[in-house]
């Protein structure tokens, strides 16, 4: 069950939009997962904190969760029922009554056939009945059942309130690039339908993302359920994310090393020119600001490491290094 989104902005209910706007940003700086790259559960904990504040910065969503008719969700719910001790006499003009004065039952019999459907108002819209899903909550109430359970009717017969719509969640394979750089992954759900689904740039692995009302079906006007898709990116032969930065190996040739030389590096925005200053070691890694993942707190960095590849075996190449070989002062691992 979703929290209280008051609680999970860390704001009063009267608080002002501005008041729940300031605490959201607040709050999201310190949650975002950028911001805390080793807490697997940073993004179940932003994913939360961006629902809440969906819900209360729409002003007709924020009445409609005040007034008790959604859920923390955005779910529809019953909010409650007048003239079941609403704070009207028992037996008086009113009582068993919803807020048009009518009662309860007064549009639906009940016999053999089942519940049966008559014209009159209720607690629902002005004119029509109430929704099915108000209903099913009012028996489950009066039987002691809870939603989609079982509970003895006080009719005598055994009734069971028709469950909600179930959520689903599926995993969608993206290349690292399209994560990355941004795409759009064409999805298909459980029930058939394909969705064009929007992949932020700088999406990691395990991104979470919810499409409200896509799960599986609810029985006779119950809510449907909620569709989640969890991106797992796929492997780069040369790039590897760390948080929000990346890191490559980057293969250069010994004469490279010893002489220096300008080389071409690959990011995500195309190759750069890298330049290498005379007797560089292999493994000696150079930073490039801003050519890491894109993110809401900046871009991260690109850390590119030197790997020294040898040529092939010569003659030439045997006799220079027993000529260093001679001539090398001191041990390389001394100190180890």
């Amino acid at each position: 069950m979703a929290r209280d989104p008051y609680d999970v902005i860390g704001v009063a209910r009267s608080a002002s939009a501005d008041e729940i706007k300031r605490a959201f940003r607040k709050k999201a700086k310190a949650l975002h997962p950028d911001a805390n790259p080793n807490d697997p559960k940073a993004q179940d904990r932003f994913a939360e904190l961006n629902n809440a504040y969906e819900l209360l910065s729409d002003a007709d969503k924020r009445r409609q969760f005040d007034r008790g008719e959604i859920d923390a969700e955005g779910k529809p719910r019953f909010a409650g029922f007048e003239g079941f001790g609403g704070g009207r006499p028992r037996g008086g003009p009113g009582a068993g009554a919803g807020p048009h004065g009518e009662t309860i039952f007064e549009t639906f019999s009940f016999g053999r056939d089942g519940f049966q459907r008559g014209g009159g108002r209720t607690g629902g819209q002005p004119g029509g009945p109430p929704p099915m899903d108000d209903f099913f909550d009012i028996l489950s109430g009066m039987t002691g059942g809870t939603k989609g359970g079982r509970g003895r009717s006080p009719f005598g017969d055994d009734f069971s309130a028709p469950p909600s719509g179930e959520d689903v969640t599926l995993t969608i394979k993206v290349p690292f690039l399209d994560a990355a750089r941004g795409s759009t992954q064409r999805v298909v759900l459980p029930t058939g339908e394909s969705v064009d689904l929007k992949i932020p740039p700088g999406t990691r692995d395990g991104h979470r993302m919810r499409l409200r009302g896509k799960g599986k079906p609810g029985s006779l006007g119950r809510p449907t359920g909620d569709a989640y898709v969890v991106v797992a990116v796929e492997p780069h032969p040369a790039f590897k994310a760390d948080g929000k930065d990346l890191r490559l190996d980057l293969p250069i040739a010994l004469d490279e090393a010893i002489l220096g030389a300008k080389v071409r590096a690959p990011t995500l925005d195309g190759e750069v020119e890298l330049t290498l200053p005379a007797m560089t070691s292999s493994g000696k890694t150079f930073r490039l600001r801003g050519k890491g993942l894109p993110a809401d707190s900046g871009a991260g960095d690109l850390y590119v490491t030197v790997r020294i590849v040898l040529p092939e075996a010569s003659a030439d190449l045997e006799g220079f290094a027993r000529i260093l070989k001679e001539r090398r002062k001191g041990d390389p691992r001394d100190g180890l």
